[in-house]
Formats: structure tokens, C-alpha cells, sequence
């Protein structure tokens, strides 16, 4: 019974994600053109914010390690600068959390707080 309250005591396997760092403005260009090939997702996290916390630790949790994207991820406290350009790059208003899902040089879908885990990335892949 308390097994089902509290847990068990036996550490969990933390899930290990393949983030690609987004931290230079140049970066953005590459993601455009490889975007063409193949899906671009970009997770926009705010490290003081428990709700981003909580939010990413759901999509890690609920994420397709073998899905054909590559996965960046953007401290947006560390990288401002590459946080406002993500926005114009890609006409996206600001959000955090915020997950952006990039094809042909565009972005085709993109959520932030609890809508990011309640996206179907299948129809993007």
C-alpha cells in the first residue's frame, strides 16, 4: 500500500534525451535549411521557472527517443539574445515554456506550458 502512496524506493532510470545545445544565433540558419530533410524541434526552457521544470520533465518523460527530429534545447535565461531571434526567425511570439516544431524553412505547429505535452509530434515526423 504505501508502495502505491509514496512510491518506491528504488531510483527511477532517468531518461536521457539527444538535446542539441541552441545557444548562437548562427545556429538558426543551420536548423532552417536541415529542416528541409528532416523535423527541427525546439524546446525553449526557462531554468527558474518551476512550470517550465514541470513541463520538461513531462515532455522527457513522454518523448520518442527514436523519433527522426532533432531535438535543441534553449536556455533562454543564458541565451536571450538567441531567444528573441528564434521569434523573429520564425515568427513565433514568445513563450516559456514553449516547444517549436520547424519543416521546410517554417514553423508548422508550436505550443507552450501544458499544450507542448499534448501535441502529437507523430504528425510532424
Amino acid at each position: 500500500m504505501f508502495k502505491k502512496l509514496f512510491g518506491s524506493s528504488e531510483p527511477k532510470e532517468e531518461k536521457i534525451l539527444p538535446w542539441i545545445a541552441l545557444n548562437s544565433v548562427e545556429q538558426l540558419n543551420s536548423i532552417a535549411e536541415k529542416s528541409k530533410t528532416k523535423t527541427q524541434l525546439i524546446f525553449k526552457h526557462s531554468t527558474r521557472c518551476g512550470i517550465s521544470r514541470m513541463v520538461m520533465d513531462q515532455f522527457v518523460s513522454a518523448y520518442d527517443v527514436d523519433a527522426n527530429a532533432d531535438l535543441y534545447y534553449l536556455d533562454l535565461l543564458s541565451y536571450r539574445t538567441v531567444s528573441d531571434e528564434v521569434g523573429y526567425t520564425f515568427q513565433v511570439l514568445h513563450q516559456s515554456p514553449q516547444l517549436l516544431v520547424i519543416k521546410n524553412g517554417v514553423v508548422v505547429a508550436h505550443a507552450s506550458h501544458g499544450g507542448i505535452n499534448e501535441m502529437d509530434l507523430g504528425r510532424f515526423l
